[in-house]
């Protein structure tokens, strides 16, 4: 018998990977319910743009197409959105994929980067699938210190991954704790033969730019800092997650090196148009911002009410702190009552919950089946 094994790369074999939240269907299958609930992946509960609906009805007529390899509309749309020149713009199928496309195309063997203790899982994995280190640097305040990130950047490192704001701890760098990151990166690059990319994944933007005045505008600060790479989606505030469109902004080398890593035809048609139409429809944005500010002042009255504790979050997500109770425990008697949330442990929060606002009388349903369950 052949050895299959032998033929998997030795990062491959040890690779663990990325377990997403529960769907639907398979608590559906699993425990008979009739009534599911996710508050488990921070999508947006308002569903998406009826103009992005329209749109993505559109093309069905031409599926046997290929898609426009380049994303060219979108990438153009994105441009002229963010006044940026189309040339600093990518398209992924969502950010996941472009964070692991900057692994591809940056990371070898002996190279490092630097990520915070509890940030997103996809950097560091992104970087042991090519058998580069991540180097994980405690958090302050359950916040990215960014001090510290700075001070941990070694000769061999080449990318430092900045979650703002952060999932799943919902907290933020400001825009004076940014740029005096960014200064001290800068001085570093000025001394090295390779510098340091910089990636600010801004995933929770649309939220974070609403919630926290003090949010960096990290599009401006590339100008002054152009090892600034900056990472957004489709698949938060436009409820587009289903189709898998991410973006990001670079310097125009960076873009080209990571579309000849790129998938050709990567985003679907659909995937393409549904941008396009949803990023005209602000007022779709605004709706969707309006129902998380709205649900967090509800759910955190609640919460307070019952004593459970939580991480003040910009996102549209919360962090709960269930201590003593385990979160794994928590989440399965949850799952018994149709409302599925997200457990922490590989984040290293084996205490803790994450919850998702949804609609209102999906919210005041999973209060309802929280009380029960730490009353119980």
């Amino acid at each position: 018998m052949n050895d299959w094994k032998k033929l998997i790369r030795p990062q491959v074999a040890g690779f663990e990977p990325y377990v997403p939240g529960r769907s639907m269907e398979s608590v559906r299958r699993e425990r008979g319910l009739k009534r599911i609930i996710k508050l488990a992946s921070n999508e947006n509960a308002l569903g998406p743009s009826a103009k992005a609906l329209r749109a993505l009805q559109a093309t069905a007529k031409n599926v046997f197409r290929y898609p426009d390899g380049a994303s060219s509309a979108l990438r153009l749309a994105l441009a002229h959105f963010y006044k940026v020149d189309s040339t600093r713009v990518m398209i992924g199928a969502g950010s996941d994929e472009l964070i692991e496309l900057l692994g591809k195309t940056f990371l070898n063997t002996g190279d490092s980067i630097v990520v915070s203790e509890h940030a997103f899982v996809r950097y560091q994995m992104a970087a042991e699938m090519m058998g580069a280190t991540p180097v994980r640097v405690p958090m302050r305040h359950m916040t990215h210190d960014l001090a510290a990130m700075a001070a941990a950047i070694r000769a061999d490192t080449k990318i430092v991954f900045i979650a703002n704001p952060n999932n799943p701890t919902g907290t933020y760098n400001s825009a004076q704790d940014l740029e005096q990151f960014l200064r001290q990166v800068h001085a570093l690059n000025q001394r090295r033969s390779t510098p340091v990319l910089v990636v600010v994944d801004e995933a929770y933007y649309e939220y974070a730019k609403a919630f926290a005045k003090d949010y960096p505008d990290t599009l401006t600060l590339q100008k002054q800092f152009p090892f600034v790479m900056v990472l957004r989606t489709y698949s938060k505030a436009h409820a587009l997650a289903g189709l898998r469109i991410g973006y990001g902004f670079a310097e125009p080398a960076v873009i080209d090196a990571l579309d000849r890593v790129r998938p050709p035809f990567n985003v679907s048609i659909a995937a393409q148009a549904a941008g396009v139409a949803s990023l005209q429809d602000q007022a779709h944005i605004r709706r969707s911002i309006q129902l998380v500010r709205s649900e967090r002042k509800k759910l955190t009255a609640e919460l307070d009410r019952l004593g459970v504790r939580y991480l003040p979050s910009i996102a549209n997500f919360l962090l709960l702190d269930i201590a003593p109770r385990r979160g794994r425990e928590v989440f399965e008697a949850l799952l018994d009552r149709g409302i599925i949330t997200r457990a922490m442990d590989e984040y290293g929060f084996p205490q803790h919950l994450r919850v998702t606002y949804g609609l209102p009388s999906e919210n005041r349903a999973f209060m309802i089946a929280l009380k029960e369950v730490l009353t119980s």
